[in-house]
């Protein structure tokens, strides 16, 4: 191989990689990458604090999927992911959740997290969102208006 060639070689090996990570990175943010599974109706899992969290009082939190009637599935699924700490489909998932508006009762900042619950047909996150209060979680909300209005699910004293 002369000069010349390798570099033409190498440059579009260069450039399919660049094009690889630009299409990895697009589909990573705008879709979800995994299904979250659905469980037998009526079962629960547990939520542990996290190991040596010094913040935890030992109280292990269970998610609501007894008090989730009324809510669709996807919701359901999101919360089986929230109590088995994920892994979750979107980027953003986890991240702490403002209370800007101030919707939800006035908390400090950190104490609120958001999770995307699934559109179906949604080309994006869409506008559903399940946000948790606490750590471990002990408040529960859903909102399918993209923070306009929330509605508690089995919230725990």
């Amino acid at each position: 191989m002369t000069g010349r060639s390798l570099r033409l070689c190498l440059f579009l090996a260069l450039l399919a990689f660049l094009a690889w990570q630009s299409f990895g990175q697009r589909v990573s943010t705008s879709a979800p990458v995994a299904t979250p599974s659905v469980t037998a109706p009526g079962t629960t899992a547990t939520m542990a604090p996290p190991p040596n969290d010094p913040a935890s009082d030992g109280d292990v939190a269970a998610p609501p999927t007894d008090h989730a009637d009324g809510l669709p599935p996807e919701a359901q699924a999101t919360l089986r992911l929230i109590a088995s700490h994920g892994p979750f489909p979107y980027d953003r998932d986890g991240v702490v959740f403002g209370n800007f508006e101030h919707r939800l009762p006035e908390q400090p900042r950190g104490y609120y997290h958001e999770y995307t619950v699934p559109t179906p047909g949604a080309r994006n996150r869409g506008a559903r969102r399940i946000i948790t209060g606490g750590d471990p979680p002990r408040n529960f909300y859903y909102t399918d208006d993209h923070y306009r209005t929330f509605r508690p699910i089995g919230a725990r004293p």
